[in-house]
Parts: structure tokens; C-alpha cells; sequence
């Protein structure tokens, strides 16, 4: 059973930061594109960072240069370190798991419950 898991979602400042986590178990890890998406109320998910099996990254232009994504094979995890929090960051954020061959998605994809991320101007 695919589990992912997110954490560290709270209420902060506006230029303040926060990590999210996201520990995935019923996965082969490393084989997976790891992604942080969000959804403000009344809007669409949208993708926010990504980072690959072989750790290339990208990012929603709305979040280069503030937020990073990194993982721990070792450890089942992916992380979203977010800097210079604006308001308009404030969404669920959640976390997915994707296995590609290339550029072709091979199976389903996977989810987590989501995590409030708020930020007070």
C-alpha cells in the first residue's frame, strides 16, 4: 500500500519559512519523480516544484529563487524548504510520487493528504 505522508505545513509571517516534508513507504523511493504541488481555495493545483530519479529539478516560476526541493533516498523523503513567504504562497500544498520512463509517465501516480500552508501579511 502507497503511503505519502506530508508534514510541516503551518501558519507563518509573511517572509518567513517553513519545510515541508513528505515520507512515501510503499514505494521504490528512488525510482520515483517526487513533486510538491498547491491549491489556493477556488483555484486549480498547480505544480510547484519537482525533482526526478536523477535529482534534476524545476520549478513554478512563482517560487524560483524561494523554494527548494530536495530528497533522502535513504530515508523515503522529500523535502520543500520555502523562504520569503508571501501571502499568496498560502495553499494546501501536497506531495505526489510518478515513475517515468523518459518522458512517458509508466503507472499511476500517488498522493498525499495535504498540508495547510498559511501566510499572514
Amino acid at each position: 500500500q502507497v503511503q505519502l505522508v506530508e508534514s510541516g505545513g503551518g501558519l507563518v509571517q509573511a517572509g518567513g519559512s517553513l519545510r515541508l516534508s513528505c515520507a512515501a513507504s510503499g514505494i521504490t523511493f528512488s525510482f520515483y519523480t517526487m513533486g510538491w504541488y498547491r491549491q489556493a481555495p477556488g483555484k486549480e493545483r498547480e505544480l510547484v516544484a519537482r525533482i526526478t530519479s536523477s535529482r534534476s529539478t524545476n520549478y513554478a516560476d512563482s517560487v524560483k529563487g524561494r523554494f527548494t526541493i530536495s530528497r533522502d533516498n535513504a530515508g523515503n523523503t522529500v523535502y520543500l524548504q520555502m523562504n520569503s513567504l508571501k501571502p499568496e504562497d498560502t495553499a494546501v500544498y501536497y506531495c505526489s510520487a510518478a515513475m517515468y520512463r523518459g518522458s512517458t509517465k509508466i503507472g499511476d501516480d500517488y498522493w498525499g493528504q495535504g498540508t495547510q500552508v498559511t501566510v499572514s501579511s
